[in-house]
């Protein structure tokens, strides 16, 4: 300790974090970086891979994709309605005469003083890999000599040259680029985590979604990184996991993590726990509002209070899908075929114009921007259009009937039989156990699966998702703490986290709409969302950064040796948990 009271905190980054790399994996990105650097890596977290099948899928969950039912649509349009007159706009269907009201619009340039950016249109990727074949036979060992100038020759390449060099399709692509490929080319996108759980389905086995997590996160280590296979035992992983993961996905990645991508140890930490400590609170509401699912847990100094934990199935994504919807109703939408199901960069644009342009204020809110469209390879086509009732979406985050999320099937039940959890204290408790299922390879095998569903903090798996709006999944959170003094302290300690948070005109609505939604009966009327010290997009995994540098015991890190020959077993001292120890050493450098 009393070295921590003399060092700097940028040396002691710099002495214990240039070997740690923490990583936040998400349902649409992955930020992940070494302890050491500012902010991290955020990669899309997705891959394509080559395929030559027929009939060729763009990608790998388009036929999971249900269709919006005539009963989804009329709660759309009602709640459309509903925010309308919040927003003291015309409703969905009311005629207005042209210029009868103010309009505030936006620049035509589509600039945005957040973003700081003008829009471009994306270029389609470029799926060849940077070397040429030449015309020797096959099988002869010089085909894979590749010289300098053959790869400066290759990336000039014109229809001319084709003719005496054979491109090569690259085998898989990951990230940005992976969203930017044509629809026309041989490759399928795979997404392996999918509304804030491994993407599991008929469709798509549990070894495809493990083998494109580890391409995915074991090219950002050597392309981002620069950490090859031979230098890896020399660093340690720090997962920082949503809370909507469950006990089998978290092993799962450990063993990615240590057995695949061959680090020395690692250690495990909840995103809520993190950002508290990121953002250097001791207590507070997290909010965690994602592309996919928006989760809400409590933290009561230093500790997660896993009764607490709420999860919403909509995210930044659906934002963005409601804003094409809302514009192809008012028929401001250009004509040209928009399909974020089929053509991933259709989905970049729109997340792109609902980060520029989408906020929450009321009266009428219209913006003229230009879209791009994308056919089949060819260059990207500009057109300028209004934009109209910009505020409505966002507001969809508390009226969720406006998003209709797209409906994924959820992992196989079995799936969920798990009699380890990799985030709580439990090894304490009694119940049957087998030699044969202790490490859930059998999971059809139900001994002592009755246990989880008289568990005192975990419901049965898989955890459950509420069907109500953001302020109310807020509060019925705090409330559930069942003590006024914890929850007057945290209906003023929310804490707004993730992409989404960054929306304008986000933090007034919150405070004011989950005001309204405290019943009368309970002795609070004060309700506040701090602000963030760092950006909410990299907050969790800041706090993964100074939970990792700040323990200096390790008493709760997994080792590769231990987890490949036991794994984790109850009784083990090595298994993972919330360390007061740790939280007491943290919060005490932290308020220092």
């Amino acid at each position: 300790m009393d070295y921590l009271k003399t060092v700097v905190p940028t040396q002691l980054v710099a002495e214990r974090g240039s070997n740690l790399v923490v990583i936040n994996p998400g349902s649409a990105n992955i930020r992940i970086g070494l302890a050491s650097q500012d902010t991290p890596f955020n990669i899309p977290h997705c891959v394509a891979r080559y395929t030559n099948q027929v009939p060729k899928r763009n990608v790998q969950d388009q036929v999971l994709n249900s269709q919006i039912t005539t009963a989804q649509h009329m709660e759309r349009e009602k709640a459309y309605d509903v925010i309308a007159s919040l927003m003291k706009i015309p409703f969905l269907d009311e005629e207005v005469a042209h210029n009868s009201f103010p309009r505030k619009m936006g620049r035509v340039d589509g600039y945005n003083p957040q973003s700081g950016r003008k829009e471009t249109a994306f270029t389609w990727t470029d799926i060849f890999e940077k070397e040429t074949t030449s015309s020797l036979p096959l099988g002869n060992s010089t085909n894979e000599v590749v010289t300098n100038e053959s790869v400066d020759q290759h990336e000039g390449t014109n229809s001319k040259e084709l003719i005496s060099s054979k491109p090569k399709f690259r085998q898989f692509i990951c990230g940005d680029e992976a969203l930017k490929i044509s629809p026309t080319e041989p490759y399928c996108l795979r997404r392996p985590i999918r509304r804030g759980h491994l993407n599991i389905s008929q469709h798509y086995p549990m070894q495809q979604v493990l083998e494109d997590l580890h391409a995915i996160w074991d090219w950002i280590l050597i392309e981002k990184l620069h950490i090859p296979h031979i230098e890896r035992n020399m660093y340690s992983a720090i997962l920082v996991v949503p809370e909507t993961f469950d006990n089998r996905e978290i092993k799962e990645m450990l063993t990615l993590v240590l057995r695949d991508l061959r680090f020395s140890s690692a250690v495990v930490h909840q995103e809520g726990l993190a950002a508290v400590f990121g953002n250097g609170l001791s207590t507070a509401c997290v909010v965690s509002m994602g592309a996919q699912v928006t989760s809400v847990i409590c933290i009561e100094d230093g500790v997660a209070l896993p009764t607490t934990e709420k999860t919403l199935p909509f995210g930044g994504e659906d934002i963005a899908r409601c804003l094409l919807w809302t514009q192809r109703h008012h028929q401001t939408w250009p004509q040209i075929r928009t399909d974020i199901l089929t053509k991933p960069i259709d989905l970049l644009m729109l997340n792109r114009l609902k980060e520029t342009y989408c906020e929450i204020k009321e009266g009428e809110l219209d913006a003229v921007a230009v879209v791009h469209s994308y056919e089949d390879g060819m260059p990207a086509g500009s057109h300028k259009t209004r934009l109209t009732a910009l505020n409505v979406p966002p507001m969809g985050l508390f009226y969720p009937t406006l998003l209709v999320p797209d409906v994924y099937p959820p992992p196989p039940r079995s799936w969920f039989h798990d009699y380890e959890d990799m985030l709580e204290d439990t090894w304490h408790m009694e119940f049957p156990r087998r030699s044969d299922i202790s490490d859930g390879l059998y999971p059809s095998m139900n001994v002592g699966l009755p246990m989880w569903d008289s568990y005192p903090v975990f419901s049965a798996r898989p955890k459950k998702e509420e069907k109500v709006g953001l302020a109310e999944a807020i509060t019925s959170s705090i409330l559930s703490t069942g003590r006024i003094d914890l929850q007057r302290k945290l209906f003023c300690s929310i804490q707004l986290i993730g992409g989404v948070a960054l929306t304008s005109g986000l933090v007034p609505a919150v405070e004011e709409r989950v005001l309204h939604a405290i019943p009368s009966n309970e002795a609070i009327d004060t309700v506040e969302v701090l602000q963030s010290r760092t950006n909410p997009t990299f907050v969790s995994w800041k706090g993964g950064v100074i939970l990792g540098i700040l323990d200096f015991g390790r008493d709760a890190w997994i080792h590769r040796e231990d987890w490949i020959r036991n794994g984790i077993h109850i009784g083990s001292g090595r298994k993972y948990k919330d360390s007061y120890f740790l939280q007491a050493q943290a919060m005490c450098y932290i308020n220092s």
